[in-house]
């Protein structure tokens, strides 16, 4: 990777302080210049000035030795001269081709007033008082002159100097005007990099913000490509590697639903038509036994009660012959096994006792025709037909949520671990005189294409779960029928055709 984000704001903030650093050294330097020559011009005043302080303290400490000799007056005396000495030698520094002639008549001023000093003391040492004024006078004459003579040096400096303040000044406002300019070119220069340099991150980012906008919509055909060399160009390229792969992805999916939804149906049609072709066998047992109790019926007794048995045998028979291809409520098929009943109480009298516990709100789930009878019946032949006093069959409609749990019980001899065993695998069983195991096998078999599952039917034998399976006798059938068949759930489906 050439180039990152980090090494791009780290160019941006080397550049701003490179700037920065330069502007700060070109307005240090051009400040300093201007101040080092006001000081030169001060400094030429401040001497030329010393000069005149120097000679009126030497004449002073000069007075108050003649009046007053003593060696403090005199030490005072000498500090004054060394002092106009050192000032005479700063003053002739300042020497240039304008002030040559008067600096010379300058310093041989300063010199006229130090000799004339020395001779006051030569006089006064040797007790020339007169002679020593004089000299005195002459002194405090040449310090005058001194004095004048400065001013007029001042006031020539100031004229010599006056283009050179003018000049001063126009250059200070020249360095403004160029200030401003240059900060203005500057701050132009900043922002036009500054656009640069966002846009080179903020390009990529927005073209990757429009690729994830375009992905969110679903087109994954779209290429993502961002030119950078930078984190983001790298980022772009993960993301569409990541794009490729999802397309893949979803076309693969899309692929295996399909296959999937081709062999379901395949597969639905198929149980479709097993189960309508298991449902097309009826066990003609029952007809017989059927109509032979009617016949002794009506031989022995006259009665409404025959007419109203004659009336449950023929809702049987319709039932029986309309509903072999088709669905069910479980309503339809509690009624039915209600009028099955009442043809076996004809038969078994006060020996058959049926206990019904029903959760009305599940009657309305789907359920195969001809599902309960051939449980009921099972039941009547091994639970109440052996028995000489008969026995009780319990029906439960129970709510488990997702599933509608139908127990039917009774408290018969029970049944072997290996005949449940082949019952609940759809082996053909035959019992003793009846071959009613046919018909459980049927059952199971049904209900399990019905609803495509497998644990649909439970049997317990002697376990003492139940009101009636107690001390190894007994037989719960336990049936858990889902509220919403698959192939129904398939068929309401908004994508089937």
């Amino acid at each position: 990777m050439n180039n990152s984000i980090q090494k791009k704001i780290w160019t941006l903030a080397a550049v701003v302080l490179s700037i920065m650093v330069i502007i700060w050294i070109a307005l240090t330097y051009y400040n300093q210049k201007t101040q080092d020559q006001y000081n030169d011009i001060l400094q030429r005043y401040l001497r030329m000035n010393e000069v005149t302080t120097a000679s009126g303290q030497m004449i002073a400490s000069l007075n108050n030795y003649l009046n007053t000799p003593s060696p403090d007056h005199l030490a005072q005396l000498d500090a004054s001269r060394e002092s106009m000495i050192r000032a005479k030698n700063e003053v002739y520094m300042l020497r240039n081709a304008e002030n040559a002639f008067a600096l010379t008549s300058y310093m041989n001023l300063i010199d006229s007033l130090v000799e004339t000093m020395d001779r006051s003391l030569v006089f006064q040492s040797e007790k020339e008082t007169e002679a020593s004024s004089e000299a005195f006078t002459e002194a405090t004459r040449i310090s005058k002159y001194i004095s004048e003579m400065t001013l007029t040096l001042i006031d020539t400096e100031l004229r010599t100097y006056d283009r050179f303040y003018r000049g001063i000044i126009e250059q200070s406002q020249e360095l403004n005007r160029l200030g401003i300019w240059l900060l203005l070119l500057i701050t132009f220069l900043l922002l036009v990099f500054t656009y640069w340099f966002s846009l080179s991150i903020t390009r990529p980012v927005l073209k990757l913000t429009q690729a994830a906008k375009e992905l969110s919509r679903g087109r994954f055909d779209l290429e993502v490509e961002v030119k950078s060399n930078d984190e983001i160009s790298f980022l772009a390229k993960m993301f569409d590697r990541m794009r490729i792969n999802i397309n893949n992805l979803i076309s693969e999916i899309q692929q295996k639903a399909q296959l999937e939804n081709e062999l379901q149906q395949s597969k639905l049609l198929l149980q479709e038509s097993q189960l309508r072709s298991l449902q097309s066998q009826i066990n003609p047992h029952f007809l017989f036994n059927t109509l032979d109790t009617l016949s002794k019926k009506a031989y022995l007794e006259g009665s409404e009660e025959t007419s109203d048995l004659l009336v449950s045998v023929a809702g049987l028979l319709r039932y029986n012959l309309k509903r072999l291809d088709r669905s069910v409520t479980l309503y339809e098929e509690v009624k039915v096994m209600g009028q099955y009943i009442d043809i076996q109480k004809a038969r078994f009298t006060e020996r058959l006792r049926l206990h019904t516990d029903m959760d009305e709100s599940c009657l309305h789930v789907q359920i195969p025709g001809l599902t309960l009878q051939p449980i009921i019946e099972n039941a009547v032949i091994h639970a109440i037909e052996p028995e000489e006093e008969g026995g009780n069959i319990w029906f439960r409609i129970i709510d488990g949520g997702e599933r509608v749990i139908i127990e039917i019980e009774d408290d018969g001899p029970g049944m072997s671990a290996d005949k449940m065993q082949s019952i609940l695998e759809e082996h053909a069983v035959e019992s003793e005189g009846h071959s009613t195991g046919i018909g459980f096998s049927n059952v199971i078999k049904r209900l399990r294409l019905f609803y495509g599952l497998e644990d649909v039917i439970d049997i317990e034998s002697g376990s003492g779960n139940g009101d009636g399976m107690a001390g190894g006798r007994g037989t719960m059938v336990r049936m858990k029928i889902p509220k919403t068949r698959g192939i129904e759930a398939y068929d309401k489906a908004p994508d089937r055709r």
